[in-house]
């Protein structure tokens, strides 16, 4: 695997996305784990998105699953930066298989070490009690938005382009996008529209593991807005630590979803965020929680 597409995908962020998600199963090798290999979609940057490599093995662990058990929840913690140049290799362990639900534990490796370790759970469909945290209330439409290439695709800088022509999901501000510069309020909090480009195959679980891809993209930005920091702050070195994400209802990745995200805490160079996704008929469809790693110079001995 290279971070070359494939013919035909140089353009079309969105069929780079689902090229990307489809692992594949290396013939059915299996040793104490079932593997698979994924695709990498080209970056600018030498070290791979780390929603791409957390919605890879969302669908490799899919794979291992029967079809009438939805993904529900996963735990996942980025241990090294994975290279773009370098084939990722999924390791899936088949933890348990019950009644109702089904555990398994990734690794994502390259060079013979994990990048990523995750636990990934599955359920039946069931009924229960039914309850959800309210929709935010008077958001303006995503239409009424400008998008990345609006904000960014007058500037030839290789990172520019990449945010706005080469990213598989349209990604739009509501409150004021800080790629450039921070935002006047200084407050944790930050809302986004996200959808893919185009529309994906109609297949739920493809849609689930594209979700868990765009949720990384903000999470860390409620703290950053929190202390008037930017994108391109100088000498900021930020990472993240672990990921956990919960799927609540069904949802479309290819329709419009607000992500509104907070930080309720920062301390020791780390930054807790917390995000909640909502369809636009109000329905909270997934929640996320996220740690991230934030160096600044004016706090280095």
């Amino acid at each position: 695997m290279t971070s070359q597409q494939n013919p035909g995908t140089e353009h079309d962020p969105t069929q780079a996305l689902i090229h990307m998600l489809n692992v594949s199963e290396q013939g059915g090798i299996r040793t104490l784990e079932d593997i698979f290999v994924g695709q990498t979609i080209s970056s600018p940057r030498g070290s791979v998105y780390g929603g791409q490599v957390m919605a890879q093995s969302v669908r490799a662990a899919m794979a291992t699953v029967d079809e009438e058990r939805t993904i529900h929840s996963m735990h996942c913690y980025f241990l090294r930066a994975g290279n773009i140049h370098e084939p990722i290799t999924f390791g899936v362990e088949r933890m348990r298989d019950g009644r109702s639900f089904s555990t398994r534990r990734v690794h994502a490796y390259q060079f013979g070490a994990p990048i990523l370790s995750g636990i990934f759970s599955f359920q039946t469909e069931s009924c229960g009690l039914d309850h959800q945290d309210e929709c935010p209330k008077n958001m303006p439409d995503p239409e009424d938005l400008p998008t990345a290439d609006d904000l960014l695709g007058h500037l030839d800088l290789p990172q520019a382009r990449a945010i706005a022509k080469e990213r598989p999901f349209d990604i739009r501000y509501i409150t004021p996008a800080i790629y450039l510069s921070p935002a006047e309020r200084q407050e944790p909090f930050n809302a986004v529209w996200v959808r893919t480009h185009k529309r994906l195959p109609d297949d739920p679980r493809l849609h689930q593991a594209a979700l868990a891809y765009v949720s990384d993209y903000v999470m860390l930005e409620p703290a950053l807005r929190r202390h008037g920091k930017s994108w391109i702050e100088p000498g900021m070195a930020i990472a993240s630590l672990d990921h956990a994400m919960w799927w609540h209802r069904p949802a479309r990745a290819d329709e419009w979803l607000l992500y509104v995200q907070a930080s309720p805490s920062a301390s020791g160079a780390r930054a807790l965020g917390e995000g909640r996704m909502f369809d636009r008929d109000g329905h909270l469809v997934a929640t996320t929680m996220q740690e991230g790693m934030l160096r600044f110079p004016e706090f280095r001995d």
